[in-house]
C-alpha cells in the first residue's frame, strides 16, 4: 500500500524553511544581521518609514543560524502533525500565516514604543500560534487528543516561554502574540469532530 502523509502542509513547511536556509547560507552568513536585513528579514524602519511590510512575512522564512532553525523545525514538526490532522490543511495554514504575522506585528509594535528596534526573523512566532492552536483544541476535547493532556500542553507553553524571556536576542513578544493568536483562530476554526477519535503516535 502506498503510504501517504498525512500532514502534507507540515512537511511541505518545514522542506521550504530548510529549501531557503540552505540557499541562503551559499551566498552569506545566516548570523550576519545585515545579510538577513537584505534579504527580509523585518526591521521596523524599514516596514514603517519604508513601507516594506512584506517583511512581516518574508521574515517568517529566515532563521539566524543552524540552531535557530533546527530548534523550530522540531517544534512544527511536533506541534504541526498533530494540529494539521486535527484541525484540517486550510485550517492550519491559516493559522500558521496569520499567528505569525500577528506577532510580528505586536513586535513591531513593541519596538516603535521602545524605539529600539532590531532586526528579527524566524518562524517561532508561527510555531507559537500552533503551540496557542493545539492548546485550545486538547482543552475543547476535555483535556486529551491522543496522547496529548491538557496539562502537558500547559507545560510546554509555560517552558517554552520561560527559555525564551531567559534568552538573550529572543522576540519574545512575537511568541506572546503567536501564541494568542492561534489560540482565538482555533477557538474561532477549529469544531470538535464527534464522529471518530485518531491516534496520533
Amino acid at each position: 500500500m502506498r503510504y501517504k502523509p498525512e500532514a502534507v502542509c507540515t512537511v511541505g513547511l518545514i522542506v521550504v524553511n530548510v529549501a531557503v536556509f540552505m540557499i541562503m547560507t551559499m551566498f552569506g552568513d545566516t548570523e550576519d544581521a545585515v545579510f538577513m536585513l537584505q534579504h527580509g528579514a523585518m526591521y521596523e524602519p524599514f516596514v514603517i518609514e519604508q513601507h516594506e511590510y512584506y517583511r512581516m512575512f518574508t521574515c517568517l522564512f529566515l532563521h539566524f543560524g543552524i540552531d535557530h532553525l533546527l530548534n523550530n523545525m522540531v517544534m512544527l514538526g511536533a506541534l504541526g502533525w498533530n494540529l494539521e490532522q486535527e484541525i484540517g490543511k486550510a485550517r492550519f495554514l491559516a493559522i500558521y500565516f496569520v499567528s505569525g504575522i500577528a506577532g510580528n506585528i505586536l513586535s513591531l509594535f513593541y519596538d516603535l514604543s521602545m524605539e529600539n528596534p532590531a532586526v528579527s526573523a524566524g518562524a517561532s512566532g508561527s510555531i507559537f500560534g500552533l503551540m496557542g492552536a493545539l492548546l485550545y483544541v486538547v482543552i475543547l476535547n476535555r483535556g486529551r487528543l491522543g496522547r496529548l493532556s491538557g496539562r502537558g500542553m500547559l507545560i510546554m507553553v509555560a517552558l517554552s516561554l520561560y527559555f525564551g524571556f531567559a534568552s538573550s536576542g529572543v522576540d519574545n513578544l512575537a511568541h506572546i502574540g503567536g501564541l494568542v493568536s492561534g489560540f482565538i483562530l482555533a477557538a474561532l476554526l477549529y469544531r470538535k469532530n464527534k464522529t471518530y477519535e485518531r491516534s496520533y503516535f
